[in-house]
């Protein structure tokens, strides 16, 4: 029974229960599946006034994002902690593509050359990881959502721009996969 609870679940499994928290949550709170409003619900509660994208009464609209924020990064720590991190294991296909673009050793979750402490403590790896995470976190915030919410909670309410989104996100990782990637490596 553990087993079952620590161990991955599969798509068939994963999948159905997160979109039937989409429905739930609207019928019951009236709240959206997400988690990139915490960001500014945080920068609202930290620096307030200062810009107008974060004069909002966040603690009526936001702190259901924060609150979901907390309990996914609570969540994963007592995962990680009780059931270690596995290794995903990586096709011998991609191993190659990988070495291709410069990326020779890769083991693990990440690519240690890109997302390691000597990796980021270099003008190249600072600028990549805060200037990727300040791009990615306010972008997601002035989209009006992640991935993932636009994903399964804009395509779930059939919304034009959460397809829009979408796209322009998979085109975002095909350009980075196929032309930054290469070019930092």
């Amino acid at each position: 029974m553990w087993d079952a609870i620590v161990g991955p679940w599969p798509w068939y499994v994963g999948g159905p229960l997160i979109g039937l928290f989409v429905p739930l949550l609207l019928l019951l709170g009236n709240k959206q599946l997400g988690l990139s409003g915490s960001l500014r619900a945080i920068c609202a509660a930290v620096a307030p006034g200062r810009l107008p994208f974060f004069r909002y009464d966040w603690k009526t609209s936001g702190l259901w994002n924060v609150a979901l924020a907390t309990g996914v990064l609570l969540g994963a720590a007592l995962a990680t902690l009780t059931g270690g991190v596995p290794t995903p294991a990586v096709s011998p296909a991609t191993h190659e593509a990988l070495a291709t673009i410069g990326l020779p050793n890769v083991s693990g979750l990440m690519p240690a050359e890109i997302f390691s402490w000597r990796a980021l403590l270099t003008m190249r790896g600072a600028i990549c990881m805060l200037g990727g995470g300040f791009l990615g976190g306010f972008g997601a915030s002035y989209a009006g959502g992640c991935t993932s919410g636009h994903g399964v909670m804009g395509l779930a309410a059939r919304q034009v721009a959460s397809l829009i989104a979408l796209c322009g996100i998979f085109a975002g990782g095909i350009l980075a996969t196929f032309v930054l990637l290469p070019a930092i490596s």
